[in-house]
């Protein structure tokens, strides 16, 4: 990459920190600089997005009513429960179906179930997956949430849905608490609000599916990583309601915290080329592609049903 292809790059970067733009127009942009320009930090991508996204989510916290949140957690922990196992089982059923590779499944099936990128790689050490199989599940993911986080607002907006219905469909059917994020925001601050704190509850199941991998890998020496980012999240709400007087700070955290995350979809576009892409290939996307439009459907009929 030659200087001029890495300033620009670097311009756009800066130019999706702006209020100006939306974070499906930084996913976009993203994806056409991956195109056209090469990432000038490959190596560092994933890191960066990890950091920015935890960080980032930490800050959201202080703009979340505690009250709210623990309403919000109750209702969709019903959804949760529900929603990840039928998506294990559904993403095992197809696995036979389609005679996939079996650990490549399952990782795409975790990720879908879950969190997207983080599941998958909390689960691909479990159960000793190589790094083809981490890049394809991965990659599956992350070109399914790029399409979710264009399409999902104008569906809800179509269907006429209330923030807070939008928010839980969003925190349910959506791999990447990113993507879930920037969607949401896009529709308004109940859905915000509803869908960041659904999807972290959601994202603490990575522990429970981890003790269910290590069972039926029989490979019980396996370390669990607790997800520390959610919890510094929920001391983040709590300072943020036990302490209003310093509400000015808070909704300067909170405008942070908005802007990193779309920066962080810039990011996750920026690595979606075409090479990126070809790499995962047409059977595992669309055993991804039949598992995520199975869960968005049965969750939206359900949500709009209740």
């Amino acid at each position: 990459m030659n200087t001029y292809q890495r300033d620009l790059f670097l311009l756009a970067a800066i130019l999706c920190l702006s209020p100006y733009i939306q974070p499906p127009v930084a996913l976009l942009i993203g994806i056409i600089c991956a195109q056209i320009l090469r990432h000038p930090f490959p190596e560092m991508n994933s890191k960066i997005i990890s950091w920015l996204l935890k960080i980032s989510i930490v800050g959201l916290g202080f703009g979340i009513n505690l009250y709210q949140a623990i309403q919000a957690g109750k209702e969709g922990f019903l959804f949760t429960i529900c929603s990840i196992g039928l998506t294990i089982f559904l993403g095992w059923l197809l696995s036979h179906w389609t005679n996939m590779e079996s650990k490549t499944s399952y990782l795409i099936s975790c990720g879908t179930a879950i969190c997207g990128g983080s599941a998958i790689a909390a689960i691909s050490p479990i159960i000793n997956a190589n790094e083809k199989q981490m890049s394809v599940a991965l990659g599956t993911v992350f070109i399914l949430n790029a399409l979710a986080l264009l399409a999902f607002p104008a569906i809800g907006h179509y269907l006429n849905m209330s923030q807070h219905q939008f928010g839980l469909w969003c925190a349910i059917a959506i791999h990447d608490t990113s993507s879930v994020v920037g969607a949401a925001v896009k529709f308004g601050n109940e859905a915000l609000q509803v869908a960041t704190t659904v999807k972290l509850e959601r994202a603490l199941w990575i522990i429970p599916l981890s003790v269910f991998t290590i069972l039926i890998t029989k490979e019980a020496t396996k370390k669990i990583k607790f997800p520390t980012f959610i919890g510094l999240f929920i001391v983040a709400i709590c300072i943020a309601n036990y302490f209003p007087q310093f509400e000015k700070v808070y909704s300067i955290s909170v405008w942070l915290a908005k802007r990193g995350l779309t920066l962080c979809l810039f990011l996750i576009g920026s690595g979606l080329s075409i090479v990126s892409i070809k790499t995962v290939g047409i059977k595992p996307f669309l055993h991804g592609l039949i598992l995520w439009l199975s869960i968005s459907i049965i969750s939206l009929l359900v949500i709009i049903k209740t």
